[in-house]
């Protein structure tokens, strides 16, 4: 699973849901839920 950082709560989380997705410039980002309070968290990756 990914880790990703969660704004609302204030730390790491690991990502429910998680899906692959792009950018408007093409770098590729992984998007999904907190798993605690149900808010998006993204985690961008490489190109």
């Amino acid at each position: 699973m990914t880790e990703a950082y969660c704004v609302k709560c204030k730390k790491k989380v690991t990502m429910k849901d998680g899906k692959e997705t792009k950018t408007k410039r093409g770098t590729i980002m992984m998007k999904g839920k907190c798993p605690n309070c149900e808010t998006t968290v993204c985690r961008i990756g490489s190109k």
